[in-house]
């Protein structure tokens, strides 16, 4: 029989609706079951695609034991975190509050009222492995409710006031590079030098640290800056953490050789590794980073691509209920799809071997670099990457036979923001037609689907529905998307897309005592902390996105509310996140560019070669401090004349020109393409 969760659009939720756990959705009525039954909650939260979810769901969810315990002496309320992202939020930072760590599965033992006294991530059934067991939990807390309540209700208070406390208080920290060297040193001290990242296992993509390191090589003159960033991008290229047949960036590496993943693969990883990738080409100019782009493009394309538009949000790790059987290969399987020549040649090119090293299987990954490959092969290059080539597509036509991990078809406004972002991006850098054709065709999808009509942006959409309230995250990353978008194809809409949605952050989640914005909106449901992000995560904290954007707006527009409140973020989060300034990349790139120099560049005149001739100087070259606007004659330059007052001053032009400003002078202005390439000297 089903529980609530039968009636929830949420994937995630639906897996649980057979459970004999009497699930609430998250909402006033477990609340008010809770305070009527004089229960704790007990909240766990998760997502579709989570190993560990399925896991503990396999365990506890279905065991009619622990159903029994459950709903008895608690009311078990379930939240999917990419439908709720604030709810994630504030209990995690519980959590690690408590704990000192944090992850899915997401248990927490809340009052009634919704303050958390317990937490903790997967709990096994019964204790192994130095882990409590979930039924002992159960029973403990349960008494402790009856016997040793105040001790509780004392605790959940103290979590609640430590929650206050870390949302910070508005305090600004002086603006100046020393937060960015000692980032660069501290990412220098954890550098892992045998194989790219950062620290042991586990290893994650730090996306947003790359993108520092890339920068600070600019600004510090130090090329090993540069060497860090490449050299874990290409590590992960190369690696089991990315799907070498058919694609795709897995979620994060449980070794420190990026060769053992965790098998999901999430759509944000795939955007940012895009951006990385894309900055990693301006700068080098290396042919893999660029062809590296295409295989993440081709994957969205092949499995994340929602039939209307959008990008759909994750594939699982798991199918057939085990991590991972869907991407692991034996020689013998190999041969079998190959033949003995082809099938031997793959297994050197990579790393299949028996008995491999997961479950023995071994996980396709490249211990050779194609140029070493070719000279070990006696093959000329181009002959080895094009029969590798064939090898890939056949053994991924063999692999499409097998049971496939489910996708998360849930489309969030956020992820596909900054999915925007990446394709408008790669798509200019790259020349890349279909590209920034995606790019558009998801800001339409989002305009459409995911907007009401009163403007108030919508989190997630499914089946025709669009539910639960925007947050920060679908702001931010949106604006950034229609960034991006207008910096690529000079559409003054998509400029004022992202001034709309700027000053929405103000009408929403502006929170004057802290001086940054919320994660939450103050038209949305009020729990029992604030919701303010510290630091990046899997994704780029809302806040720094956000003063990223504000002060690039500000620089291109004139617009000094947008410059100051840009600013203003800046200090209070960095002074937030003092002393460990290195978790928060994307922030360091804001700052990066307020300290400058900084400039705008206006693009004048005709459309023509010679116009298509500075817009190519522009999209090669990595300008991190550096925006432009193109201010076409007719109509389109009236529009943007109401957005970037200064661009009128060039409406008279019959040629094309381009003209550099900076500190609020002009230079004068450039007539080729070879002038603007000299005039671009970042500092």
């Amino acid at each position: 029989m089903s529980n609530r969760l039968a009636a929830e659009a949420s994937p995630y939720l639906r897996q649980h609706a057979d459970n004999p756990v009497d699930w609430y959705p998250w909402g006033e009525d477990a609340f008010a079951r809770a305070r009527g039954a004089d229960r704790p909650v007990f909240l766990s939260v998760g997502y579709a695609t989570c190993h560990w979810c399925h896991v503990m769901a396999r365990e506890s969810f279905s065991d009619s034991e622990v159903a029994d315990l459950l709903n008895r002496d608690f009311v078990p309320v379930k939240v999917d975190r990419e439908e709720r992202p604030d709810i994630d939020q504030l209990y995690m930072t519980a959590c690690q509050a408590l704990t000192g760590q944090g992850g899915w599965p997401l248990s927490v033992f809340l009052t009634p009222d919704g303050q958390p006294f317990y937490a903790g991530t997967y709990f096994p059934k019964n204790g192994r492995m130095g882990l409590p067991g979930f039924i002992d939990l159960l029973r403990a807390l349960d008494h402790g409710w009856r016997t040793d309540r105040d001790r509780l209700l004392r605790a959940g208070r103290e979590v609640t006031a430590l929650l206050d406390s870390l949302a910070g208080d508005g305090r600004a920290a002086e603006l100046n590079a020393a937060p960015l060297a000692r980032a660069a040193d501290a990412l220098r001290r954890r550098y892992d030098e045998c194989h790219g990242g950062f620290g042991s296992a586990p290893k994650f993509p730090v996306f947003p640290q790359l993108a520092f390191l890339l920068r600070w090589r600019g600004r510090g003159d130090d090329e090993t800056a540069r060497e860090m960033a490449e050299k874990t991008l290409v590590a992960m290229h190369h690696g089991g953490i990315w799907d070498q047949i058919g694609f795709g960036l897995h979620r994060y590496a449980v070794d420190a050789a990026w060769r053992v993943p965790h098998f999901e693969k999430m759509l944000s990883d795939q955007a940012q590794f895009i951006i990385a990738l894309t900055e990693a080409y301006q700068v080098s100019g290396r042919a893999e980073f660029a062809a590296a782009v295409r295989e993440v493009a081709a994957y969205l394309d092949r499995r994340l691509a929602a039939p209307g538009g959008g990008f759909h949000a994750a594939e699982d790790a798991d199918a057939a209920g085990a991590e991972g059987t869907t991407y692991l290969w034996t020689p013998a399987e190999v041969a079998a799809v190959l033949g003995p020549g082809d099938g031997a040649l793959a297994c050197r090119a990579f790393g299949i071997t028996d008995p491999g090293e997961f479950h023995g299987r071994s996980i396709p990954w490249r211990p050779r670099s194609l140029h070493g490959l070719a000279v070990a092969e006696g093959m000329k290059l181009k002959e080895l990457t094009d029969t590798l080539e064939d090898i890939r597509r056949r053994l991924l036509t063999a692999r499409n036979e097998r049971l496939q991990p489910a996708v998360d078809d849930q489309v969030l406004t956020g992820w596909n923001g900054l999915t925007i972002a990446a394709f408008a991006r790669a798509g200019r850098v790259l020349q890349d037609g279909d590209m920034l054709a995606a790019a558009e065709r998801t800001a339409v999808f989002l305009r459409e689907n995911l907007e009401r009509s009163d403007g108030r942006l919508l989190r997630r959409w499914r089946h025709g529905d669009a539910a639960h309230l925007g947050v920060l995250e679908d702001y931010a990353l949106s604006a950034w998307g229609f960034w991006e978008l207008y910096q690529a194809d000079s559409n003054p809409a998509h400029l004022d897309r992202v001034m709309d949605l700027l000053g929405a952050l103000d009408e929403l989640f502006w929170d004057e005592p802290r001086g940054c914005y919320l994660q939450t909106g103050r038209d949305a449901e009020k729990l029992v902390g604030p919701t303010v992000e510290i630091q990046d995560g899997a994704l780029p904290a809302g806040n720094s996105v956000a003063a990223d954007l504000l002060l690039r707006v500000g620089r291109l527009t004139g617009g000094g509310r947008f410059s100051e409140r840009g600013e203003q973020v800046l200090a209070t989060r960095l002074a937030a996140v003092a002393g460990h300034e290195d978790a928060a990349g994307h922030l360091l790139g804001a700052l990066d560019f307020y300290l400058g120099p900084s400039r705008e560049v206006v693009l004048a005149g005709p459309d023509g070669p010679e116009m298509e001739a500075f817009r190519r100087v522009l999209d090669r070259r990595f300008l991190p401090r550096t925006v432009w606007c193109r201010r076409r004659p007719g109509a389109a330059g009236e529009e943007l004349d109401r957005l970037v007052p200064g661009a009128a001053a060039f409406t008279t032009t019959d040629r094309p020109l381009a003209v550099q400003c900076e500190a609020f002078v002009c230079r004068r202005p450039c007539t080729t393409a070879a002038e603007l390439e000299a005039a671009l000297v970042e500092r």
